[in-house]
């Protein structure tokens, strides 16, 4: 723990710094002349439910963006939870290392976002959505709408930047955050999806409560993907098509169990389009494995501007006009569960990902995982049918629950990570190289395993100074 400490205290010196000098592109800051950003993300979307993924639920304005631009297969994000996922996503730091690592958390004073970064550039920073992200100081965006009251996108007050963005000849980065599909699945048109007619995937017991609440996750979804349409079209209605980069992420997987809250791939792969007339080849795809840390250089690199020193994240670039194929070669992840609701006292997870296995690590096993989905009512039912001798319900509901302290998974055989391969002695080679990468890690992000866990408590914005929150 001492050693923890010492890292705690030194955190300042790992942080980037803003540098001013030499961040701007020559040329013209014009909104219709330079390089325009336009993030749109949901909340708890597993990627392969959506059409444009080949799921169950239509995402006509998705497919559409697919179709100009390239899809990415393989995009993961650090975290399975919503706030550790966008204070990654916004500082292009990985979780431990921003201070930001459980949920309903905050990072670290003197971490900077892309807010500050944009501003410096001489780019407005708009911001309409959810938020999830603290210190306010840390994320100095010009929010367009009020997060308490709307979780959604305000498209009248987006009208309003963007016109006046063009009105100002003034560049943007815009961030566009869902609440959708998250729970309350209480948006768009569940009769669209009648759930007899649903195809459950292998992770799910088939009862009553889950196809009810499938049908309305999937509802949510083209909702969702409504709100896209909608982002899209005020784009046009500006003549901004052709200038701005667009990027949709679906961020982690939805709220049953096996995504969420778990490091199995459902938990941490996101879909993602990019958009970029001109320079993105329509209709592309790509296997090139990259992470929610690296949008942010990959902005500055694709406007000609000095990408930010100290960050964890790369650009992709290259990767999107064609001049590469591949970008990392591992992929990393973590759960924390101190913070969630009904979660257990501690339960950490850490993951490490290439492009065909995946391995993760429990590192408390003997305790009993428990969260949100462990309250539902479909839940109970999966437990019933458990208890009647029904063989897939019994392995999903303890599966779920007891895990081994290691897990091994070939994510090209079994994407839904239900075979572990950790005891398969031709596969040992492989268990080993990847216990080697995650360790070194975790050394480079001062992650310390157990103790980080327990020192969790302490990073959930309710129990911080500056929310002079009480233990």
């Amino acid at each position: 723990m001492n050693t923890l400490k010492s890292f705690l205290n030194l955190k300042s010196t790992l942080f980037p710094v803003l540098i001013l000098g030499g961040l701007l592109a020559t040329g013209s800051l014009a909104a219709k002349e330079s390089l325009n950003f336009l993030l749109i993300m949901a909340d708890d979307l597993t990627v392969n439910d959506a059409s444009v993924y080949g799921g169950q639920a239509a995402t006509p304005n998705m497919e559409a963006l697919a179709a100009q631009g390239m899809r990415f297969d393989r995009c993961y994000q650090a975290a399975p939870m919503c706030s550790p996922t966008r204070h990654a996503l916004y500082t292009s730091l990985y979780p431990v290392r921003s201070g930001a690592w459980p949920n309903h958390t905050y990072v670290y004073d003197g971490v900077k976002s892309i807010a500050h970064y944009l501003q410096a550039a001489g780019y407005r920073a708009g911001f309409s959505g959810k938020t999830h992200i603290n210190p306010p100081e840390a994320f100095p965006f010009e929010y367009l709408s009020e997060a308490a009251k709307n979780k959604n996108p305000d498209f009248p007050a987006v009208d309003r930047f963007l016109a006046d963005c063009v009105e100002q000849d003034q560049p943007f980065g815009l961030i566009l955050c869902s609440n959708e599909p998250h729970t309350p699945w209480n948006k768009g048109d569940p009769s669209a999806y009648p759930p007899e007619e649903l195809v459950l995937p292998p992770v799910m017991v088939d009862t009553p409560a889950t196809r009810a609440d499938y049908s309305k996750y999937l509802a949510e979804i083209s909702y969702f993907d409504s709100q896209v349409g909608q982002a899209m079209e005020l784009l046009k209605k500006y003549g901004l098509e052709n200038n701005t980069l667009v990027v949709v992420l679906t961020e982690q997987g939805n709220a049953f169990p096996y995504a969420k809250w778990t490091c199995y791939d459902a938990g941490l792969h996101s879909g993602m389009i990019v958009r970029w007339p001109g320079t993105v080849r329509p209709g592309s795809e790509t296997q090139a494995l990259v992470e929610y840390i690296d949008v942010l250089p990959t902005f500055f690199d694709a406007a000609g501007l000095t990408v930010p020193d100290g960050l964890d994240g790369r650009s992709f670039l290259p990767v999107l006009t064609g001049l590469a194929d591949n970008h990392k070669d591992y992929v990393f992840g973590l759960q924390t569960s101190r913070g969630i609701h009904n979660g257990p006292g501690y339960y950490g997870i850490r993951s490490v990902r290439d492009a065909q296995f995946r391995y993760i690590r429990n590192l408390t096993p003997e305790i009993t995982f428990t969260n949100w989905v462990t309250k539902q009512d479909w839940w109970e039912e999966w437990k019933a049918a458990a208890a009647d001798g029904n063989t897939h319900a019994s392995l999903l509901v303890s599966g779920y629950q007891s895990r081994p302290a290691e897990e091994l998974y070939n994510c090209q055989a079994d994407p839904w990570n239900r075979h572990n391969l950790a005891g398969d002695p031709e596969l040992a080679h492989v268990l080993q190289r990847l216990r080697n990468r995650l360790d070194q890690w975790m050394e480079s992000q001062g992650d310390q395993g157990q103790p980080t866990e327990l020192a969790a408590r302490g990073r959930l914005w309710r129990h911080s100074p500056q929310n002079q929150g009480e233990d």
